[in-house]
C-alpha cells in the first residue's frame, strides 16, 4: 500500500501518461473555475512527482505529499536532476496532512483517492482540502468508476514488459464490499541474466459518484463539475475515469 517496491519501477509503467497534455487539462480548468489566480498548488498523494515537476515548470508554487518515502526520493531525485527548485516535498498521510498555509489549488493524480479506504476518510481528505484551500480555491482529482473496477479490473490478469522488467499483475474486485486487491509480481533483469523478484500489494476502493459528491458537499466544497476521461465530456456508463472539479466557496466567477 505505501509503494516500496513499486517505486522503482512506477514510471516505467506509467511512461504512456502524456503529463504535459493533463497539466493543460488542468490549467484550463483552473481558468474556467478558479474563483482566483492560481499561483500555489498542492498535489497530494504525489508519487514519484510527474506532475508536480510538470506544473513546478510552468511556474507554480508547488508542494507534493506523499506516504510513501521511496516515491518521494525518486521524485526528489527527479527534481534535482531537472534543477528544479520551486518543490516542497512532505512525507506525510493525505489524511491528516498539514500544510504551513493555503493554497489556491489541490490536485490528487491517477485515482490516489481510490486508496481510501472509506467515506469517512473520504471526508477527512475532503475537510483538509477545504481547510487549506483559498477560498474560491479548486480541489482537482480522478477516480476509477465503477464500471473500470467491475470490466477492466474484475478477476483479470495482466502482463507488463519493458525488456529491463517484466510484471505479473492479478486482480480480485468485489462489488459487495468495494475492494479491489492488486497482486504485483516484479522480475527485475540482472546484469549477468537472472531476475530479481519483488512482490507488492495494492488495494483501492470503489466511490460512487453519489458518494463523492454527497461527501464534498458535507465537507464544504462545491461541485463545478464532473469529467470523463481527460476531457470535457459528460461521463456516461462505460467512462473508466471521472475528473471532480470541486470549489471552496465565497470565491465564485473568473479569476480575480
Amino acid at each position: 500500500m505505501i509503494y516500496r517496491e513499486l517505486s522503482r519501477f512506477y514510471d516505467s509503467f506509467n511512461n504512456s501518461i502524456d503529463y504535459s497534455a493533463w497539466a493543460d487539462f488542468y490549467e484550463d480548468l483552473f481558468s474556467d473555475y478558479a474563483g482566483r489566480k492560481v499561483n500555489s498548488v498542492l498535489d497530494l498523494g504525489c508519487g514519484t512527482g510527474s506532475m508536480t515537476l510538470e506544473l513546478a515548470g510552468r511556474g507554480y508554487d508547488m508542494t507534493g505529499i506523499d506516504i510513501s518515502a521511496d516515491m518521494l526520493s525518486v521524485a526528489a531525485q527527479k527534481a534535482s536532476d531537472m534543477n528544479q527548485k520551486n518543490v516542497l516535498w512532505l512525507n506525510q498521510d493525505i489524511r491528516e496532512f498539514e500544510l504551513y498555509g493555503t493554497v489556491d489549488a489541490i490536485i490528487c493524480v491517477l485515482d490516489v483517492i481510490n486508496y481510501l479506504s472509506d467515506i469517512s476518510e473520504l471526508r477527512k481528505v475532503f475537510s483538509l482540502a477545504e481547510n487549506y484551500l483559498y477560498p474560491g480555491g479548486l480541489f482537482i482529482f480522478d477516480v476509477n468508476t465503477p464500471y473500470k473496477f467491475e470490466n477492466c479490473f474484475g478477476k483479470n490478469a495482466f502482463v507488463f514488459d519493458d525488456g529491463s522488467t517484466y510484471c505479473g499483475w492479478q486482480n480480485y474486485y468485489s462489488k459487495r464490499s468495494g475492494n479491489c486487491s492488486f497482486y504485483l509480481s516484479m522480475f527485475e533483469r540482472n546484469p549477468d541474466g537472472t531476475y530479481t523478484r519483488h512482490d507488492e500489494y495494492q488495494r483501492e476502493h470503489c466511490f460512487s459518484m453519489r458518494t463523492i459528491s454527497r461527501a464534498a458537499t458535507d465537507c464544504g466544497l462545491e461541485k463545478c463539475g464532473v469529467f470523463s476521461g481527460f476531457g470535457r465530456e459528460n461521463p456516461d456508463v462505460k467512462s473508466e475515469r471521472w475528473h471532480f472539479v470541486l470549489r471552496k466557496g465565497n470565491g465564485i466567477g473568473k479569476n480575480e
